[in-house]
Protein backbone atom coordinates (compact mmCIF):
# COMPACT_ATOMS: atom_id res chain seq x y z
CA UNK A 1 0.00 0.00 0.00
CA UNK A 2 1.63 3.26 -0.86
CA UNK A 3 1.24 6.19 2.03
CA UNK A 4 3.30 8.94 -0.43
CA UNK A 5 1.15 11.42 -1.18
CA UNK A 6 2.94 14.21 -2.98
CA UNK A 7 6.81 15.91 -2.73
CA UNK A 8 6.46 18.91 -0.53
CA UNK A 9 9.97 20.25 -0.34
CA UNK A 10 13.44 20.14 -0.68
CA UNK A 11 16.10 21.35 1.97
CA UNK A 12 19.54 23.03 0.57
CA UNK A 13 22.64 24.70 3.52
CA UNK A 14 24.62 26.76 1.52
CA UNK A 15 27.78 28.71 2.78
CA UNK A 16 26.73 32.14 0.56
CA UNK A 17 23.49 32.32 2.31
CA UNK A 18 22.99 35.89 1.30
CA UNK A 19 23.59 34.88 -2.77
CA UNK A 20 21.16 31.63 -2.71
CA UNK A 21 18.42 33.55 -0.91
CA UNK A 22 18.64 36.52 -3.47
CA UNK A 23 18.56 33.91 -6.19
CA UNK A 24 15.81 32.07 -4.94
CA UNK A 25 13.77 35.14 -4.06
CA UNK A 26 14.67 36.95 -6.44
CA UNK A 27 15.74 35.45 -10.08
CA UNK A 28 13.93 32.16 -9.68
CA UNK A 29 10.61 33.82 -8.81
CA UNK A 30 9.99 32.16 -5.05
CA UNK A 31 8.31 34.26 -1.92
CA UNK A 32 10.50 34.28 0.96
CA UNK A 33 7.71 33.71 3.85
CA UNK A 34 9.70 33.34 6.77
CA UNK A 35 13.13 33.79 7.81
CA UNK A 36 14.60 33.02 11.26
CA UNK A 37 18.49 33.39 12.02
CA UNK A 38 20.05 31.72 8.89
CA UNK A 39 17.24 29.99 8.02
CA UNK A 40 14.70 31.14 5.21
CA UNK A 41 11.45 29.27 4.07
CA UNK A 42 10.54 30.15 0.52
CA UNK A 43 7.42 29.22 -1.36
CA UNK A 44 6.01 28.99 -4.87
CA UNK A 45 2.84 31.22 -5.21
CA UNK A 46 0.75 29.15 -7.34
CA UNK A 47 1.44 25.88 -4.69
CA UNK A 48 -0.51 25.21 -1.20
CA UNK A 49 2.63 23.96 0.08
CA UNK A 50 4.14 26.48 2.85
CA UNK A 51 7.45 26.18 1.36
CA UNK A 52 8.83 24.53 -1.65
CA UNK A 53 12.88 25.24 -0.48
CA UNK A 54 14.62 26.01 2.90
CA UNK A 55 17.56 27.93 2.54
CA UNK A 56 20.15 27.00 5.89
CA UNK A 57 23.25 29.05 6.10
CA UNK A 58 25.98 26.13 6.88
CA UNK A 59 29.97 25.98 6.59
CA UNK A 60 29.45 23.64 4.32
CA UNK A 61 27.16 23.13 1.26
CA UNK A 62 24.66 20.02 1.14
CA UNK A 63 21.08 18.59 0.65
CA UNK A 64 19.79 18.53 4.19
CA UNK A 65 16.39 16.47 3.36
CA UNK A 66 13.47 15.81 0.97
CA UNK A 67 10.27 15.85 2.62
CA UNK A 68 7.72 14.44 1.05
CA UNK A 69 3.55 14.21 2.02
CA UNK A 70 1.04 11.27 3.62
CA UNK A 71 -2.95 12.05 4.05
CA UNK A 72 -3.05 11.53 7.45
CA UNK A 73 -1.45 11.39 10.95
CA UNK A 74 -2.67 7.23 11.00
CA UNK A 75 -0.90 6.68 7.17
CA UNK A 76 2.17 8.86 9.16
CA UNK A 77 2.53 6.20 12.01
CA UNK A 78 1.81 3.23 9.76
CA UNK A 79 4.83 3.97 7.65
CA UNK A 80 7.08 5.06 10.71
CA UNK A 81 6.77 1.47 11.71
CA UNK A 82 6.77 -0.35 8.35
CA UNK A 83 10.31 1.51 8.08
CA UNK A 84 11.00 0.42 11.66
CA UNK A 85 10.07 -3.42 11.00
CA UNK A 86 11.76 -3.57 7.40
CA UNK A 87 15.36 -2.07 9.35
CA UNK A 88 15.34 1.17 8.28
CA UNK A 89 16.93 3.70 10.67
CA UNK A 90 14.97 6.75 12.13
CA UNK A 91 16.27 10.11 12.87
CA UNK A 92 13.28 10.70 14.65
CA UNK A 93 9.80 9.35 15.99
CA UNK A 94 6.76 11.22 14.71
CA UNK A 95 5.25 13.72 16.62
CA UNK A 96 4.69 17.43 16.22
CA UNK A 97 6.71 19.29 13.60
CA UNK A 98 7.47 23.39 14.49
CA UNK A 99 8.04 24.41 10.46
CA UNK A 100 5.87 26.77 9.02
CA UNK A 101 2.29 25.35 8.65
CA UNK A 102 2.91 22.39 11.43
CA UNK A 103 1.97 18.96 11.05
CA UNK A 104 2.98 15.93 12.44
CA UNK A 105 5.89 13.68 10.72
CA UNK A 106 9.28 12.23 11.11
CA UNK A 107 12.40 11.58 9.14
CA UNK A 108 14.66 8.84 8.52
CA UNK A 109 17.99 8.10 6.42
CA UNK A 110 17.54 6.81 3.00
CA UNK A 111 19.52 3.82 1.56
CA UNK A 112 22.05 6.23 0.14
CA UNK A 113 22.57 8.09 3.87
CA UNK A 114 19.73 10.97 2.70
CA UNK A 115 17.50 12.16 5.61
CA UNK A 116 14.01 11.94 4.03
CA UNK A 117 11.14 13.88 5.96
CA UNK A 118 7.09 12.33 6.00
CA UNK A 119 4.58 15.18 7.42
CA UNK A 120 1.07 15.04 7.45
CA UNK A 121 -1.82 17.49 8.60
CA UNK A 122 0.36 21.05 7.40
CA UNK A 123 -1.69 24.19 7.35
CA UNK A 124 -2.77 24.69 3.82
CA UNK A 125 -0.86 28.02 2.69
CA UNK A 126 -3.66 30.49 0.83
CA UNK A 127 -2.02 30.53 -3.03
CA UNK A 128 -3.66 31.65 -5.97
CA UNK A 129 -3.95 31.11 -9.40
CA UNK A 130 -0.42 32.16 -11.98
CA UNK A 131 -1.27 34.41 -14.58
CA UNK A 132 -1.11 34.30 -18.36
CA UNK A 133 2.35 35.52 -19.24
CA UNK A 134 3.49 35.46 -15.44
CA UNK A 135 7.01 33.82 -15.20
CA UNK A 136 7.23 32.22 -11.71
CA UNK A 137 6.99 28.59 -10.58
CA UNK A 138 3.34 27.46 -9.61
CA UNK A 139 5.40 24.73 -7.46
CA UNK A 140 7.71 22.26 -7.04
CA UNK A 141 7.55 19.40 -9.51
CA UNK A 142 9.99 16.86 -8.92
CA UNK A 143 13.46 16.02 -7.23
CA UNK A 144 16.55 13.90 -8.90
CA UNK A 145 18.98 12.21 -6.99
CA UNK A 146 22.59 11.28 -7.79
CA UNK A 147 23.11 7.43 -6.26
CA UNK A 148 26.44 5.39 -6.78
CA UNK A 149 24.53 2.37 -7.06
CA UNK A 150 21.53 2.93 -9.31
CA UNK A 151 19.33 0.08 -9.04
CA UNK A 152 19.84 -0.39 -4.75
CA UNK A 153 18.90 2.89 -4.16
CA UNK A 154 15.78 2.42 -6.63
CA UNK A 155 14.82 -1.13 -4.89
CA UNK A 156 15.15 0.50 -1.34
CA UNK A 157 12.18 3.43 -2.33
CA UNK A 158 10.33 0.74 -3.77
CA UNK A 159 10.29 -1.35 -1.28
CA UNK A 160 10.10 0.83 1.52
CA UNK A 161 8.12 4.05 0.66
CA UNK A 162 5.72 2.35 -2.39
CA UNK A 163 7.79 4.22 -5.28
CA UNK A 164 7.14 2.85 -8.75
CA UNK A 165 9.25 2.55 -11.83
CA UNK A 166 7.98 4.97 -14.65
CA UNK A 167 10.74 4.87 -17.27
CA UNK A 168 14.23 4.09 -17.33
CA UNK A 169 17.06 5.89 -19.82
CA UNK A 170 20.05 3.32 -20.81
CA UNK A 171 22.59 3.26 -23.56
CA UNK A 172 24.60 0.48 -25.12
CA UNK A 173 27.65 1.96 -23.37
CA UNK A 174 26.90 2.92 -20.63
CA UNK A 175 24.00 0.89 -19.45
CA UNK A 176 21.11 1.82 -17.15
CA UNK A 177 21.50 5.93 -15.86
CA UNK A 178 18.29 7.37 -14.44
CA UNK A 179 15.00 6.16 -13.02
CA UNK A 180 12.06 7.93 -12.93
CA UNK A 181 9.76 7.07 -9.85
CA UNK A 182 6.55 7.88 -9.00
CA UNK A 183 4.06 8.19 -6.07
CA UNK A 184 0.85 9.34 -8.22
CA UNK A 185 -0.09 9.35 -11.93
CA UNK A 186 2.58 12.03 -12.21
CA UNK A 187 5.17 10.74 -14.39
CA UNK A 188 7.74 11.02 -11.06
CA UNK A 189 8.39 13.13 -8.20
CA UNK A 190 11.03 11.68 -7.92
CA UNK A 191 14.39 10.47 -10.31
CA UNK A 192 17.24 8.56 -9.19
CA UNK A 193 20.41 9.11 -11.65
CA UNK A 194 23.53 7.03 -11.60
CA UNK A 195 26.70 9.47 -10.53
CA UNK A 196 29.82 9.04 -9.08
CA UNK A 197 29.04 9.72 -5.55
CA UNK A 198 25.88 10.77 -3.55
CA UNK A 199 24.43 14.22 -4.30
CA UNK A 200 21.32 16.03 -5.39
CA UNK A 201 21.14 16.43 -9.16
CA UNK A 202 18.47 18.79 -9.97
CA UNK A 203 15.51 20.66 -8.28
CA UNK A 204 12.71 21.07 -10.88
CA UNK A 205 10.23 23.83 -10.60
CA UNK A 206 7.14 23.68 -12.54
CA UNK A 207 5.70 26.62 -14.58
CA UNK A 208 2.45 27.91 -16.05
CA UNK A 209 3.10 26.98 -19.43
CA UNK A 210 5.40 27.07 -22.47
CA UNK A 211 5.29 30.82 -22.79
CA UNK A 212 5.80 31.09 -18.93
CA UNK A 213 8.31 28.71 -19.34
CA UNK A 214 9.84 30.37 -21.91
CA UNK A 215 9.83 33.66 -20.26
CA UNK A 216 11.29 32.52 -16.87
CA UNK A 217 13.91 31.08 -18.59
CA UNK A 218 15.17 34.26 -20.15
CA UNK A 219 14.86 35.98 -17.57
CA UNK A 220 17.24 33.89 -15.44
CA UNK A 221 19.98 34.22 -18.58
CA UNK A 222 19.66 38.07 -18.69
CA UNK A 223 20.10 37.88 -14.87
CA UNK A 224 23.41 35.72 -16.29
CA UNK A 225 23.03 33.01 -14.40
CA UNK A 226 24.77 29.63 -16.23
CA UNK A 227 22.25 27.66 -18.32
CA UNK A 228 23.71 24.17 -18.71
CA UNK A 229 20.99 22.64 -20.94
CA UNK A 230 17.69 23.65 -23.01
CA UNK A 231 15.50 24.41 -23.58
CA UNK A 232 13.88 21.41 -25.04
CA UNK A 233 11.65 18.73 -24.33
CA UNK A 234 11.99 15.03 -22.74
CA UNK A 235 10.65 11.80 -23.84
CA UNK A 236 10.72 10.26 -20.72
CA UNK A 237 7.64 12.35 -19.25
CA UNK A 238 7.19 14.16 -22.29
CA UNK A 239 8.39 17.25 -20.16
CA UNK A 240 9.89 20.89 -21.13
CA UNK A 241 13.15 21.57 -19.40
CA UNK A 242 15.74 24.32 -19.15
CA UNK A 243 18.84 23.65 -16.49
CA UNK A 244 20.44 26.41 -14.96
CA UNK A 245 22.88 26.71 -11.78
CA UNK A 246 22.39 28.69 -8.46
CA UNK A 247 24.78 30.27 -6.89
CA UNK A 248 26.46 27.44 -5.09
CA UNK A 249 26.60 25.25 -8.06
CA UNK A 250 23.21 22.99 -7.82
CA UNK A 251 21.36 22.65 -10.95
CA UNK A 252 17.36 23.71 -10.88
CA UNK A 253 15.13 23.51 -13.38
CA UNK A 254 12.27 25.04 -14.76
CA UNK A 255 9.66 22.68 -16.58
CA UNK A 256 5.88 22.50 -17.65
CA UNK A 257 3.46 19.72 -19.15
CA UNK A 258 4.97 16.20 -17.37
CA UNK A 259 3.03 13.44 -18.06
CA UNK A 260 0.21 12.39 -16.04
CA UNK A 261 -0.24 8.58 -17.15
CA UNK A 262 -2.92 5.77 -16.41
CA UNK A 263 -1.22 3.77 -13.43
CA UNK A 264 -3.57 0.88 -14.03
CA UNK A 265 -1.83 0.43 -17.99
CA UNK A 266 1.40 2.05 -17.60
CA UNK A 267 4.30 -0.07 -18.74
CA UNK A 268 7.96 1.12 -18.10
CA UNK A 269 10.07 1.96 -21.39
CA UNK A 270 13.86 1.77 -21.20
CA UNK A 271 14.67 4.94 -23.58
CA UNK A 272 17.85 5.19 -25.35
CA UNK A 273 19.60 8.52 -24.17
CA UNK A 274 22.16 7.93 -26.78
CA UNK A 275 19.44 8.51 -29.16
CA UNK A 276 18.82 12.38 -29.58
CA UNK A 277 15.21 12.56 -29.88
CA UNK A 278 15.23 11.08 -26.43
CA UNK A 279 17.09 13.58 -24.77
CA UNK A 280 15.09 16.44 -26.38
CA UNK A 281 12.26 15.54 -28.50
CA UNK A 282 12.32 19.44 -30.10
CA UNK A 283 15.67 19.52 -30.84
CA UNK A 284 16.33 22.72 -29.72
CA UNK A 285 18.42 22.30 -26.48
CA UNK A 286 22.32 22.15 -26.49
CA UNK A 287 23.66 18.48 -26.99
CA UNK A 288 24.03 15.83 -24.35
CA UNK A 289 27.26 15.66 -23.83
CA UNK A 290 29.63 14.66 -21.04
CA UNK A 291 30.49 18.18 -19.76
CA UNK A 292 26.78 18.78 -19.45
CA UNK A 293 26.41 15.54 -17.56
CA UNK A 294 29.16 16.29 -15.37
CA UNK A 295 27.35 19.72 -14.14
CA UNK A 296 24.42 17.73 -12.34
CA UNK A 297 26.96 15.22 -10.66
CA UNK A 298 27.47 18.40 -8.27
CA UNK A 299 29.81 17.96 -5.24
CA UNK A 300 29.86 14.80 -3.38
CA UNK A 301 27.24 15.60 -0.90
CA UNK A 302 29.87 14.55 2.38
CA UNK A 303 27.18 16.12 5.22
CA UNK A 304 24.97 12.30 4.71
CA UNK A 305 24.74 9.72 6.84
CA UNK A 306 26.47 6.74 5.52
CA UNK A 307 23.75 3.97 5.80
CA UNK A 308 24.75 0.52 5.95
CA UNK A 309 23.19 -1.78 2.65
CA UNK A 310 19.57 -1.99 3.84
Amino acid sequence: MRLLTHLRHVDLAVPDYDKQLDFYAGVWGLTKVAEDSGISFLAAEGSPEQYVVRLRKAEEKRLDLVSYGAASAADVDTLAERLLAGGVQLISRPGKVHTPGGGYGFRFFDVDGRTIEVLADVEVRRHRKIEEKESIPVKLSHVVLNSPDLNRTREWYERHLGFALSDTLSSPHMGEVMHFMRISSQHHSMAIAQGPHTALHHISFEMRGIDEYMRGSGRVIRAGFKKIWGPGRHMAGDNTFTYFLDPHGNTVEYTTELENLDEDTWHPHVYDFSQPEVTDQWGTANPMNELVAKESFNDPDRGVFVAPPV
